[in-house]
């Protein structure tokens, strides 16, 4: 799928290891075949802990970093454009659960791209039956991609 434009920022680079920008475009190409969108542009901004808490202060009202934070376009850009919208990813945190769950770094990075996507695509976890579609949904991209359950 040739269709799919990930612009990637590095704010965050003590060690430079990060995904391939091949692995980001993989683990979203599964999501856009699946909700049939043809064309979509994506911007992921990786940043450090600091830069993390800044931004989900700002935007969440909430004072510590997280793994990811999801910005979407309003459905009135949406329109005129194949651009989605953002994520933000906090490459410490991201290593850090990958050690705190036990889980291999890049299938970490798959889980929370994924889980990032969805929010673009207007998936939430507000309630019990949205977060069970929500990691419904992750599981199946995932096992596609021959990774294991997030959750378990």
């Amino acid at each position: 799928m040739k269709n799919i434009k990930i612009n990637i920022q590095i704010i965050y680079s003590v060690n430079n290891i990060f995904p391939k920008k091949s692995d980001f475009f993989k683990w979203i190409k599964n999501i856009c075949l699946k909700k049939k969108l043809k064309k979509i542009e994506i911007n992921i901004k990786i940043v450090n802990s600091k830069e993390m808490s800044y931004l989900n202060m700002k935007f969440c009202k909430k004072n510590y970093p997280t793994n990811i934070l999801s910005f979407s376009v309003d459905d009135i850009h949406k329109k005129n454009s194949y651009f989605i919208g953002d994520l933000i990813i906090c490459k410490e945190i991201i290593e850090l659960e990958a050690i705190k769950y036990k889980k291999k770094i890049k299938e970490h990075w798959a889980h929370i791209v994924i889980h990032g996507t969805l929010h673009l695509l207007n998936y939430n976890h507000n309630n019990k039956k949205k977060a069970i579609k929500m990691e419904y949904m992750e599981n199946k991209f995932l096992k596609k991609l021959g990774y294991s359950n997030p959750y378990l």
